[in-house]
């Protein structure tokens, strides 16, 4: 028989491993919460500061949102690199952080351990549930910035 399907047939899903894969998971999105909190109060500043400036600004004012997002992001995968060195799942930082950011983007890795092996999966998920709410937020983001350029050309009119 083939080493991994002698793997899949040893692997069992331990409740251990449920736990800490839903507290990950609640870690990542009240993560995911705070940055975009800030990320909203941050933009409504900008905005507020820049009303009267050009089109020129609003684009700025999103792309700095936007690497805001980029760092929340990597905050969350910073957390389940740590738990994984913490835990021993992987060999170093780097090998977990390399590993953790392939599974949050979702292009999945099958690199953990087979005791840690579901929190592969669960990773991919807060990815999902992450990206899906930081666009929103630049949607948002962006909605108010044409509103506001249309707005302005309006009023030059």
């Amino acid at each position: 028989m083939h080493e991994f399907l002698q793997r899949d047939l040893d692997y069992v899903i331990r409740g251990e491993e449920v736990l800490w894969g839903c507290l990950l998971m609640a870690v990542t999105l009240s993560v995911q919460g705070i940055g975009m909190f800030y990320v909203m109060r941050a933009s409504g500043a900008l905005l507020a500061r820049t009303q009267k400036l050009r089109v020129q600004f609003d684009m700025t004012i999103l792309i700095l949102m936007a690497w805001m997002i980029v760092v929340v992001h990597l905050l969350e995968v910073v957390v389940w690199a740590g738990f994984f060195t913490w835990k021993g799942a992987q060999p170093n930082i780097f090998s977990a952080l390399y590993n953790a950011l392939v599974n949050y983007t979702t292009l999945g890795a099958g690199y953990l351990p087979l005791d840690w092996r579901l929190l592969e999966g669960m990773l991919g998920m807060a990815g999902l549930l992450s990206f899906a709410w930081s666009t929103s937020v630049l949607i948002a983001l962006a909605q108010q910035l044409m509103q506001r350029a249309l707005a302005r050309r309006q009023a030059e009119h």
